[in-house]
């Protein structure tokens, strides 16, 4: 009885939906319903009937047709994309609805007014597969409309459709560029959008969606990314879309993808940072565990992604500025400039680089809090590498600088993080840990503020708290250029608490990465003095000369940070004249 009522025909089918409906959405419900189904009843119905189409289902913002001819399908999908654009003419940019359509001719199933089968399913596809105000069909259309429509068509050759078994023949129409919807500017800061994760074991879709809303919403911390809501990317849900499309369609440089597959009580999430610019891969990673403590999973995953992805962007971001033409130069690329000046090797001429970029950024935009900041990080070093020409006006410079990144950047991490290390640093050390503190509220995620954080309870004689603050940064942002500075606090808080072996260790692993750095020389010096190896303490105060030769006990306030226990700066001393610092 089945095969009596389930009939087969051939059948022409258009799929359509609307580009962008979650955001319209979000903006504006009321006025998103009322415009689609204005759209439907004025500009849809009347077409459909014009050119002898069914509307058989609607699929929320979209909408499946019927046509016993495939030469009526596209020219009505031509006809819709017209309309609709005539619809957008009066309103704002911002609320332009726009379609993207897909046309094809296969074998459908009918169940009453309802049609089934890979005919519909390809349309579907199709359509998913068009951008933004275009139209798309397959090669079995094509076939019948080629010599029969007035508009040319692009081949895109075989394409695999998502859950379509045999690859389908594309076309897509040229058609009049004023069809689709303007696509958004890419914003200054780095952006990206985090699509849903495949969920590749067939079971409830809730943990892969809760681990992408987690990154979101960590990402979202920081004030430096443009982060794309979760009602814009989850749009793409089920979707088979490049990356290029993506990031001209949410106007974003970056896409994170990745899968969720469960096995038993086993758990696999991978993840993916590409660049939709050009689809190359920027970074990937792994991420195994089990059932038992699904949330606590949940948060690992979303920490560790958003540790790697921020500096892999960073990175990125700063090779994008360093490949562009001086001439064409905005603030922002001035700002990643000085910081790859930064995350270099640190010599003075570096902190005179940087200072001339950052202050160019500053120029161009007098507003930009961070740049103010890491323009202060510049002097910070010139004091504790021992290369300030002139103290007080540099150090005065320094203060002004972070009170100013301060003052514009209240709500910024970034800006607060950097600000209260230069402060405390320059002897401000309650107003600097309150700047930091209030970075960590802001961002949670900020791997620089943990970092800082780690400084702080150093210099106020807390080093179990140092070395747990310094650990967080480190997991928090594994391949970070600023991981030498937490191996540093690390030392350093190994030396306060007397653990003189674990101290040099952690030092050395520092000067590795950075062997310019002369207060972590300090710091191996003083180490090895008092653990008595004074031959490897002579060799430091040997190295540590290379860079600063005018250095004494005399005058090694002008370089120490400002520690306030007083039994810290003893110890601190007694280390370098031990190691045999001159008086």
């Amino acid at each position: 009885m089945a095969e009596e009522r389930a009939q087969r025909r051939l059948a022409a089918v258009l799929a359509a939906d609307v580009v962008g409906y979650s955001r319209l959405m979000e903006q504006d419900e009321s006025d998103t319903l009322t415009t689609l189904k204005a759209r439907r009843k004025e500009v849809l119905a009347p077409l459909v009937t014009q050119h002898q189409g069914r509307i058989f289902k609607f699929t929320g913002d979209g909408v499946l047709v019927e046509f016993s001819s495939a030469v009526n399908a596209v020219q009505c999908a031509i006809n819709l994309q017209h309309g609709m654009a005539a619809a957008n003419a009066n309103i704002a940019e911002a609320r332009h609805m726009v379609l993207r359509i897909g046309v094809n001719l296969g074998d459908v199933m009918v169940e009453g007014d309802d049609l089934y089968g890979d005919g519909v399913n390809i349309a579907a596809r199709l359509e998913s597969i068009a951008e933004s105000g275009e139209i798309v069909i397959s090669g079995t259309v094509f076939d019948y409309v080629r010599n029969k429509v007035k508009t040319t068509f692009e081949d895109l050759g075989m394409q695999t459709l998502k859950n379509i078994a045999e690859p389908v023949r594309v076309y897509r129409l040229r058609l009049d560029e004023n069809f689709s919807r303007k696509l958004p500017p890419l914003p200054e800061k780095p952006s990206l959008a985090v699509l849903p994760f495949d969920n590749l074991s067939g079971d409830p879709e809730y943990f892969a969606d809760g681990v992408v809303e987690d990154i979101i919403t960590a990402l979202a911390h920081f004030s430096h990314l443009f982060v794309i809501a979760r009602n814009s990317s989850f749009t793409y849900k089920g979707r088979m879309v490049n990356v290029k499309q993506i990031g001209r369609e949410l106007g974003v440089r970056y896409v994170v993808e990745g899968s969720v597959r469960k096995a038993g009580d086993r758990l696999r999430i991978t993840a993916q940072l590409i660049d939709a610019s050009t689809a190359a891969h920027l970074w990937a990673g792994r991420f195994d565990g089990t059932l038992a403590e699904v949330f606590e999973l949940q948060d690992q995953v979303a920490t560790s992604i958003v540790g790697a992805i921020t500096p892999r962007v960073e990175i990125a971001e700063i090779e994008r500025a360093n490949r562009k033409p001086t001439e064409n130069l905005d603030a922002y690329d001035y700002y990643l400039r000085g910081l790859a000046v930064l995350n270099g090797m640190l010599t003075r001429e570096a902190t005179v680089e940087a200072l001339g970029l950052l202050s160019n950024a500053i120029l161009r935009d007098p507003e930009f809090a961070p740049a103010y900041a890491r323009a202060a990080q510049c002097y910070a070093y010139r004091k504790f590498n021992g290369w300030m020409v002139d103290r007080p006006q540099e150090i005065a410079e320094a203060i002004r600088l972070a009170r100013k990144a301060i003052k514009l950047g209240k709500q910024d991490a970034v800006a607060l993080s950097y600000s209260g290390f230069v402060l405390s640093y320059f002897g401000e050390l309650d107003e600097g840990a309150a700047c930091v503190d209030r970075a960590l509220i802001l961002n949670p995620n900020s791997a620089a503020a943990w970092g800082f954080s780690s400084w702080m309870k150093n210099a106020f004689g807390e080093p179990d708290a140092a070395i747990k603050h310094a650990a967080l940064a480190m997991r928090l942002s594994p391949l970070d250029p600023r991981f030498f500075a937490w191996q540093f606090y690390t030392a350093l808080a190994h030396f306060f608490a007397g653990r003189y072996d674990d101290a040099i260790s952690w030092a050395e692993r520092s000067l590795r990465d950075q062997p310019n750095n002369a207060s972590v020389m300090r710091l191996a010096a003083a180490s090895h003095a008092l653990a008595g190896r004074l031959a490897e303490a002579r060799q430091m105060i040997a190295r540590l000369y290379l860079f600063d030769p005018t250095l004494r006990l005399s005058n090694l306030a002008d370089v120490m940070p400002p520690f306030r226990r007083p039994e810290d700066r003893a110890k601190y001393v007694e280390g370098l004249r031990t190691a045999g610092l001159p008086e």
